[in-house]
């Protein structure tokens, strides 16, 4: 399931997306917007800071931008940064790999062979939608 960290994340990115050609967005702005907890914000975009997905300008007219243009920041990236790996299980994933305690060979693991699939599926999917894509799908409703 799709923590609320993450949810949030990829709203505030969205808007600052649609946003983009004006002046650094305030935290509060984006808080009001998107329905997000203000204190809970200001964390998840220190952590897309961080990461260098965003900017942030102090003082007055101060706020968070993008530093990437939308079409050059892809979903997969996001996730990875604020929910950790894609894959459901350790034995598959890509970038965080584990191997399970309890399964003797991997190859013969039905549930590992499965959850390669599901990895497969949703990598597929959140590698090939950028942000750009998540804006589209709004100003399309």
């Amino acid at each position: 399931m799709l923590s609320r960290k993450t949810k949030y994340g990829l709203k505030a990115l969205s808007y600052l997306a649609r946003n983009q050609d004006d002046a650094p967005v305030q935290i509060s702005v984006i808080s009001n917007a998107e329905n997000i907890s203000l204190k809970f914000l200001e964390s998840i975009l220190l952590t897309l800071k961080k990461a260098g997905f965003l900017g942030s300008k102090k003082g007055k007219g101060g706020g968070y931008y993008l530093l990437r243009e939308a079409e050059k920041i892809s979903i997969a990236s996001v996730y990875r940064v604020l929910e950790g790996p894609i894959a459901l299980v350790p034995c598959v994933s890509l970038n965080f790999y584990e191997k399970c305690d309890d399964c003797p060979d991997e190859d013969l693991c039905s549930v590992h062979n499965l959850m390669i699939d599901v990895r497969d599926s949703n990598l597929k999917i959140l590698e090939n939608t950028t942000l750009s894509d998540l804006i589209k799908d709004h100003e399309e409703v």
